[in-house]
C-alpha cells in the first residue's frame, strides 16, 4: 500500500503550502500497507540570492547597502511604537499572532507597549494570564485596533466580521499579516486608501537571510504534519506495520508509521531532499528543469505537463493516500487529480488536498469539507495549521517577531528600508501607496561541466612469489648479521641489554595496540611520568654530603630534581584525568592492595607493574587500575635503585630533600592543570625528561672520564643527542600550543642543509668525542658541550618548522624520543630496568605517532620535514553559505531522533563541553539518540576531546570513535558540529585536494548539518571546506560555548 506525499504542480510557479517545501510530493507504495512520509520544516527548499561566505563573516544584516549618498532611511524609535495582538476572528481560526514568550521579547528591545485582545489566545492554550505574566497589557478589541501602531496578525484584515478591521486602522499604521495580494486585489486597495504600510507574510522572498521569518514554510509543516495523522485517521487501516516511536515529534511522522514514500517535484534540487529521507523520487521520462525564480517552480512546457499527468494517473492506480500541495500565486490551485485519476484509486484510498482554500489540486476537492467520490475520501479542510493551534502559534509567533525585529536600519528603532530585499519582496503598501511585486531573484546558473582528461592509471607491478621471498630473506640475513656484529664488538652484558630492549619493546607493542583510542591522552600521561625514571641515572652520579660538592654530583642531583617533578606531575594529571572517565556505578577500588606483590616479588615486579601500567588502558573500567600500577612500579624501581646506589645518610638526606622538591613541583603543576590545557603540559614535561638524560649523560662521563669504556662513551653521547633534541623540541611544542609562539611554521632558507649540517657536526664531534675524550677530559667536555648546543639548536629548527595542526604528532614523536633516550641511559649504566621501560615508552610514542599520520593520511617523514602539498590546481567551491540560529537549531534537535555530535578542539577552547553535556542529558531523557564522533587527530593530543567530555560528566559509551560511527551518518537526523574542521572535510575525497586521502567524518550524509563556527576561516590544514556551502548544512556563527548555552537554556524553557 502506499501514501502519495504530495503532487508538484508543473502549470506554473508554485508555491509550497504543505509540509513538504516548494512543491508536491506523491506519497504511493505498491506493498498492501500504506507508508509516507514528509520533508520536515528544516530540509529547506533551494536558496537564491543569498550573501556571499564574506558577508556572513560580518554577519550582514541586509544584502542590498545603500550607498554613502543614499538619503537615510525614516525611523522611529521603538520606544514611541505599540504593538498590537487582535484576535482572529475568520472562522474555525485557532491561531494567534504571538505568543507570550515573543511578547517579553518586544518589550525586551524595547518597545512602548504590547496589547493583547482578552481571549487572543484561548483557542491556543495561550491564557490572559500567561501575557499578562510577559508583560502585555489586555484591552477590548476596539483599543486594539485605535492604539496600536504596529498590528500583528495571523489572518489578513476582515471588512464583514465583528468590526470592519480595515476602517479600524489608524492612518499611518502598519500591519503584518499573511495577506495574498494577488489573490485579494480589493482588499489591498482598501488597505492603501487608508494610509496604512502592508507586509505580506506571505511574499517574504525565499532567500537563506528569510529563513526565520518564513512562515509559509512554518504554517506547511504544521499542515503537513497534520494532513499525514488526518489521512492515516481516514484510511481505515494502519499504515504497514504500527511503528513504535520514542516521543510525537512530527518528523518524519509517515515514516514512523511504516510509510513506503514517493515524492515528486519538477526542480531536481528537491530529488536530494526526497532521498535523503528514504523516499523514492519518481520522475517523468522527459529531461525539464523546473527551477524557476524566488524559490518557485516555472511553468512547465506541454509535453512535460501530459507527460506528467500520465505519470499521476499510473501513480493513483498503485497508490492508497494522496497528499497535494500545489498553489499558483495570483491564481486558483492548478488540477493535478481528475476525477477519472480518483475512479482509478482503489476503494478505501484517502486523498488530502491542502491546496483546498485555493480551490484544490483534485477535481472533487470541496473547500473546507470531507467528501466522498467513488469510495475515495477527499478531505478538503482548509484550517490544518489551526488544528494544531498551540504548535502553529509558536511557530509563526517566531517568524513574525523575528521579521519585525529586523526593519531596524538604526538600533531599537523601526524604519522600512526598501533596499533591503527581504522588505522589499514582502510589502505591498507604503503610507497608501500600492507599490508594484518585487522581481524575485534569478535562479543561480547551472555549474559548467568541465571536461577533465581521464586520469591515466598507474600499473601497479605485483611482486613476483621470488621477488617476495628474496626480500624477506635479505631483510632476516640483514638482522641476524646486524645481531652478530654487534655482539661481537661488544659483549654480553650489551647484548643482555639489548635483548632486554627487544623483548620489552614486543610486549609494549602487543600492550600500546591494546589501548582504548579514548584512553590516548591518559596513556601519553603515564608513559611520560614513567620516563621520569630516567633520573635513576642521576642515582649513580649523586655524592658529597647534605650539598653536592663537584659538578658531576650537581647535575645528578638536578636530574634527579627534573625527574621527580615529571614523575609526580604525570601520575597526578593521568589520575585525574582517568577519575573523570570514573562512573558512580562502578564498583569500588583498593589500590592499596597492590602494595602486596610489589613487597613480594621486588625487583621484578618493577619492569610488569609498568607495563601492566599500559596494558590497564585497554578500557575505562581497568584504567585506573593500571595507572596505580605505573606507580608502584615507579616506585619499586626507585626504593631498588636507591639500595643498589648506597647513599650515606648525608647522601640520602640529600636525595630526599632534591626528590620532595621536584615532588611537589610536579603535584602543583598536576593539580592546578586543566584538560584544555594538558597538551601543552605534556610538551612541557617531556622537555624536563629530555634535559634530566642530557644532565645525567654528561654527569656520567664527567665523573669518571679515565676509566670509561668505547660503549659508556657511545650511549652517553646518544643520550645527550637524544635528550637535547627532546628538550628544546618540547619547548618549541609548548610554546606553540599555549599560544607563546606563533603556529606557523617557521621556515628557515635552506633548512634541510642547515639540519643535515648539524647533524654531520655531530657525527664529526661524537668521532673526536669517542677518539680524544679519554685521554682529555677538556676535549670530552667540549666535544659534549657542542653536542648539547647542536642537539638543542636541532630541536628547535626541527620543530619550528613544523605547523600548529601537526603539533599533536609532535607530542607523539616526542614521548617516543623521551623513552628511546631512556634505553641510550639503560645501555649506559648496564641497567636493564631503563632499557626495558624506555623500549616501552619508545614503542609506544612511536605508535601514536603511527596513529596519527594514518589519520591524516601522511607519513611520518611528511608530517615532520615535509608539510602539507600545495593542491595540484584551486578548485572554486559552488553553492552558498546558509546561516541558522538557536531557535531553529533547538527545533531541529527537539525533533531528530538521531543525533551525532563532532567535536574538535574548537570545543576545548570555548570551554563548551559543560553545556553540551547538559544538551545531551536533557535530548537523551527526552528520548532522542545522541552520540559523539571523535575522529583520531580531533584535539591537540591524542584522545584529549575524550578526556574533555568524560570531564563534563558524558557517559564513555556514547562517545565513539571515527570507524565505529563514520557508517551511521547517512541515518542520522541531525549532525550538530562543535569546533571541528579538517576532520570533516569533504575535500579528503578528492584526488588533487591536498588532504586528499585523510579519513573523515562523514558528516555531511546527515539529513541536516549544524556546524558551531566563529566565522568561514579554514582549518589548520588551510583548505577550504565545501561542507559549508551545502544545502542540507547551516551555520550558526559565534562562540561555542554561548551557543550552547543558548540552546540548554530554550531546551530548559521547553520543559
Amino acid at each position: 500500500m502506499s501514501v502519495p506525499l504530495s503532487l508538484r504542480s508543473t502549470l506554473g510557479p508554485c508555491r509550497a503550502v504543505t509540509s513538504i517545501h516548494p512543491g508536491s510530493l506523491l506519497l504511493t507504495s505498491k506493498h498492501p500497507v500504506t507508508q509516507l512520509t514528509q520533508l520536515p520544516y528544516h530540509q529547506r527548499r533551494p536558496r537564491h540570492a543569498s550573501p556571499t561566505a564574506s558577508e556572513w563573516l560580518r554577519l550582514v544584516k541586509r544584502c542590498a547597502s545603500t550607498s554613502s549618498a543614499a538619503p537615510p532611511v525614516p525611523v522611529t524609535p521603538y520606544s514611541s511604537l505599540t504593538v498590537g495582538v487582535p484576535r482572529e476572528t475568520f472562522p474555525n481560526e485557532r491561531r494567534v499572532a504571538v505568543t507570550p514568550q515573543n511578547v517579553a521579547l518586544l518589550l525586551k528591545k524595547g518597545f512602548a507597549r504590547v496589547l493583547v485582545e482578552r481571549g487572543a489566545g484561548e483557542e491556543a492554550q495561550l491564557l490572559d494570564g500567561a501575557y499578562e505574566q510577559a508583560g502585555a497589557t489586555l484591552v477590548d478589541k476596539a483599543t486594539i485596533w485605535s492604539q496600536s501602531n504596529v498590528i500583528l496578525k495571523v489572518r489578513s484584515p476582515r471588512e464583514d466580521g465583528p468590526i470592519n478591521e480595515v476602517a479600524a486602522l489608524q492612518q499611518g499604521s502598519t500591519i503584518i499579516s499573511f495577506l495574498y495580494p494577488a489573490q485579494n486585489k480589493t482588499l489591498v486597495e482598501k488597505l492603501a486608501s487608508r494610509g496604512v504600510t502592508t507586509f505580506a507574510m506571505d511574499m517574504i522572498p525565499r532567500i537563506s537571510r528569510a529563513q526565520t521569518f518564513d512562515a509559509l514554510s512554518s504554517m506547511a509543516n504544521i499542515a503537513g504534519y497534520k494532513a499525514v495523522l488526518e489521512a492515516s485517521n481516514h484510511f481505515g487501516r494502519f499504515l504497514t506495520g504500527q511503528v513504535t516511536a520514542a516521543g510525537v515529534e512530527r518528523y518524519p511522522r509517515a515514516r514512523r508509521l511504516g510509510a513506503i514514500v514517493r515524492g515528486f517535484d519538477t526542480r531536481p534540487a528537491v530529488r536530494e531532499q526526497v532521498q535523503s529521507l528514504g523516499a523514492e523520487f519518481i520522475e517523468v521520462d522527459i529531461k525539464e528543469d523546473g527551477s524557476g525564480q524566488g524559490g518557485y517552480a516555472k511553468e512547465m512546457s506541454k509535453e512535460f505537463i501530459e507527460a506528467e499527468m500520465k505519470l499521476f494517473m499510473e501513480q493513483c492506480r498503485e497508490v492508497d493516500i494522496i497528499i497535494t500541495t500545489a498553489l499558483i500565486p495570483g491564481k486558483p490551485a492548478p488540477k493535478l487529480i481528475t476525477k477519472e485519476m480518483l475512479a482509478a484509486m482503489k476503494p478505501g484510498s484517502v486523498v488530502v488536498d491542502l491546496a483546498a482554500e485555493a480551490g484544490g489540486n483534485c477535481e472533487a476537492t470541496v473547500p473546507g469539507q470531507l467528501t466522498t467520490y467513488k469510495d475515495v475520501t477527499v478531505i478538503g479542510y482548509t484550517d490544518f495549521p489551526s488544528r494544531l493551534p498551540t504548535q502553529s502559534s509558536t511557530l509563526y509567533s517566531n517568524n513574525i517577531t523575528k521579521y519585525l525585529l529586523s526593519m531596524d536600519p538604526q538600533e531599537k528603532s523601526f524604519g522600512v528600508d526598501l533596499s533591503d530585499e527581504v522588505v522589499r519582496g514582502s510589502i505591498v503598501t507604503l503610507n497608501g501607496e500600492i507599490l508594484p511585486p518585487a522581481p524575485r531573484p534569478a535562479p543561480p546558473p547551472a555549474p559548467k561541466v568541465e571536461a577533465t582528461a581521464p586520469a591515466k592509471e598507474q600499473a601497479e607491478l605485483a611482486l613476483t612469489p621470488w621477488q617476495k621471498a628474496t626480500r624477506d630473506v635479505a631483510l632476516v640475513t640483514g638482522g641476524m648479521g646486524t645481531a652478530l656484529a654487534l655482539g661481537k664488538a661488544t659483549g654480553p652484558i650489551f647484548m643482555g641489554n639489548m635483548m632486554t630492549f627487544g623483548l620489552a619493546g614486543l610486549v609494549g607493542y602487543r600492550a600500546v595496540w591494546g589501548v582504548a583510542p579514548a584512553l590516548h591522552s591518559p596513556l601519553m600521561s603515564v608513559t611520560n611520568a614513567i620516563s621520569g625514571m630516567v633520573g635513576i641515572g642521576g642515582f649513580f652520579i649523586m655524592g658529597g654530603g647534605y650539598l653536592p660538592t663537584t659538578i658531576p654530583e650537581m647535575l645528578g642531583a638536578a636530574s634527579v630534581l627534573l625527574a621527580f617533578m615529571n614523575v609526580s606531575g604525570g601520575f597526578v594529571i593521568t589520575k585525574r584525568m582517568l577519575d573523570m572517565f570514573k562512573r558512580p556505578t562502578d564498583p569500588p577500588e583498593y589500590p592499596w592492595l597492590y602494595a602486596i606483590p610489589a613487597a613480594v616479588f621486588g625487583g621484578g615486579f618493577i619492569a610488569a607493574a609498568s607495563t601492566g601500567s599500559i596494558s590497564g588502558l585497554a578500557s575505562q573500567q581497568t584504567a585506573r587500575r593500571g595507572n596505580i600500577l605505573g606507580i608502584l612500579g615507579v616506585a619499586s624501581g626507585i626504593l631498588a635503585s636507591l639500595a643498589a646506589v648506597g647513599f650515606s645518610p648525608e647522601v640520602l638526606t640529600q636525595f630526599a630533600a632534591v626528590a620532595g622538591t621536584g615532588g611537589l613541583i610536579g603535584a602543583l603543576i598536576g593539580r592546578r592543570i586543566t584538560p584544555t590545557g594538558l597538551p601543552q603540559t605534556v610538551a612541557a614535561l617531556h622537555s624536563v625528561v629530555g634535559l634530566a638524560a642530557v644532565l645525567t649523560s654528561i654527569g656520567s662521563v664527567i665523573a669518571d672520564i679515565s676509566d670509561i669504556s668505547t660503549l659508556h662513551m657511545v650511549t652517553a653521547y646518544l643520550g645527550v643527542l637524544i635528550g637535547g633534541v627532546t628538550f628544546t623540541g618540547s619547548i618549541v611544542a609548548f610554546m606553540k600550543l599555549a599560544g607563546r609562539m606563533s603556529s606557523k611554521p617557521t621556515i628557515l632558507p635552506g633548512r634541510h642543509l642547515i639540519n643535515s649540517t648539524l647533524l654531520g657536526s655531530n657525527i664529526a664531534t661524537m668521532g673526536a668525542f669517542v677518539t680524544m675524550g679519554p685521554a682529555s677530559p677538556v676535549i670530552a667536555a667540549t666535544c659534549l658541550g657542542a653536542n648539547t648546543a647542536l642537539s638543542f639548536l636541532k630541536g628547535y629548527t626541527t620543530t619550528a618548522a613544523i605547523g600548529g595542526a601537526d603539533m599533536p604528532v609532535v607530542i607523539t614523536v616526542l614521548n617516543a624520543y623521551s623513552g628511546f633516550a631512556l634505553v641510550a641511559e639503560g645501555l649506559m649504566l648496564n641497567n636493564p630496568l631503563l632499557t626495558s621501560v624506555g623500549s616501552l615508552i619508545g614503542v609506544s610514542g612511536s605508535i601514536l605517532s603511527y596513529i596519527m599520520c594514518v589519520a591524516m593520511n601522511r607519513s611520518l617523514t611528511n608530517v615532520l620535514f615535509g608539510g602539507i602539498a600545495a593542491p595540484q590546481q584551486a578548485k572554486k567551491i559552488e553553492g552558498e553559505v546558509t546561516q541558522t540560529t538557536v531557535d531553529d537549531t533547538v527545533e531541529a534537535l527537539s525533533n531528530a531522533e538521531n543525533v551525532i555530535i563532532v567535536v574538535g578542539y574548537g570545543m576545548a577552547v570555548a570551554k563548551a563541553q559543560y553545556a553540551l553535556a547538559e544538551i545531551v542529558h536533557m535530548l537523551r531523557a527526552r528520548g532522542v539518540n545522541v552520540r559523539f564522533a571523535i575522529h583520531p587527530v580531533a584535539g591537540r593530543m591524542p584522545g584529549q576531546c575524550n578526556v574533555l567530555l568524560a570531564e563534563a560528566s558524558v557517559p564513555y559509551d556514547i562517545v565513539l570513535e571515527m570507524d565505529e560511527i563514520n557508517d551511521d551518518f547517512a541515518d542520522t537526523d541531525v549532525t550538530l558540529v562543535i569546533g571541528a574542521n579538517d576532520t570533516v572535510n569533504p575535500s579528503a575525497l578528492e584526488p588533487d585536494s591536498p588532504i586528499s586521502g585523510m579519513p573523515v567524518l562523514q558528516a555531511w550524509k546527515s539529513k541536516e548539518v549544524i556546524v558551531m563556527k566563529r566565522g568561514m576561516s579554514s582549518g589548520y590544514a588551510d583548505v577550504p571546506n565545501p561542507m559549508f556551502y551545502m544545502p542540507g548544512t547551516r551555520m550558526l556563527f559565534g562562540d561555542a560555548k554561548t551557543s550552547c548555552d543558548a540552546i540548554k537554556a530554550s531546551l530548559e524553557a521547553r520543559k
